[in-house]
């Protein structure tokens, strides 16, 4: 089984995370017994607009309305990527007692900033709404991403304007969870991240880093120091550095032996040996109770 193990990682760390044939080797390791799944369900009227849901089982721990809801965003440089590769994700997380909604969100070319913000403003809506249907309790709501995905996460949790343009607040959001995410990325260098930002004409509005303030949630930000694509001190700690100057809760992590793309893979009960337990400080800041096979094997 470890062959298949490490044929995965390799898979994953040769190719973007938001492509098919990796991402659905993860997942065809990952259990199918540990959740309920409802899929393909709308929070908005487009097509993009679509959401999977990830529920604990009946016997899981925390029990019903006492569990946290965690909002998902995948990253894809804010042009790829589909919810339903993120089984993996949504499978780790529910297993250890939360519910978990996945979405998809608009993407660039076909929409440029902020459509996909608005998008993840109005699918956090939508748990927070539904949070107690769930089985979740409405004063425990998350929400977290990977690289771009982190992007959203932060602008959500951060820039108050999108979730009370759709008639909600982040005072509303028990924390958030950025997972190598680009909070300060000014000028753009990025060939795909220039169409979905319209640059030149890019706002300095749209830079999570500039809209922290004592008011904002509580945040969990993890980096691996490897990454190349998003440079972690001027993201992540940068973040994390001036939370703190807030007055704002914030705990860091970083992880030698990991990448951007294995940063999230690692989440993966198949991959958790690839070199940094990324899954307990999450489950931690949730709440929820870390089991054995959170543990990083080798």
């Amino acid at each position: 089984m470890k062959l298949s193990f490490v044929t995965a990682a390799t898979l994953i760390a040769s190719t973007a995370l938001a492509a098919c044939s990796p991402l659905r080797i993860v997942n065809g390791l990952v259990p199918s017994d540990t959740y309920r799944l409802e899929a393909g369900i709308p929070y908005g009227s487009g097509p993009r607009q679509q959401l999977d849901v990830y529920r604990p089982l009946e016997r899981s721990q925390p029990p019903e309305g006492n569990r946290p809801l965690v909002v998902f965003f995948y990253g894809g440089t804010w042009s790829s990527g589909e919810r339903a590769s993120y089984k993996f994700v949504g499978e780790a997380l529910a297993a250890r007692g939360a519910v978990v909604v996945i979405p998809d969100y608009r993407l660039s070319p076909q929409v440029t900033y902020p459509a996909f913000v608005r998008d993840s403003a109005l699918a956090v809506k939508w748990g927070i709404d539904n949070a107690a249907r769930l089985g979740a309790d409405p004063k425990k709501i998350y929400v977290m991403g990977h690289s771009s995905g982190g992007y959203n996460a932060a602008m959500v949790a951060l820039d108050a304007r999108w979730l009370d343009e759709v008639g909600s607040s982040p005072k509303k959001l028990a924390g958030w969870i950025g997972l190598a995410g680009p909070y300060d990325f000014l000028p753009i260098e990025n060939p795909e991240a220039q169409v979905a930002f319209n640059w030149p004409d890019t706002p300095e509005a749209s830079q999570p880093i500039t809209h922290i303030s004592s008011a904002s949630p509580p945040a969990l930000l993890i980096a691996a120091k490897k990454d190349k694509l998003v440079n972690p001190m001027r993201n992540s700690e940068q973040m994390a550095r001036k939370l703190r100057a807030a007055g704002v809760g914030v705990q860091l992590d970083e992880f030698d032996d990991l990448s951007h793309i294995t940063l999230v893979g690692a989440i993966a009960k198949p991959l958790r040996w690839l070199g940094g337990p990324v899954l307990p400080p999450i489950v931690s800041f949730l709440g929820l109770a870390s089991v054995p096979s959170d543990k990083v094997a080798r």
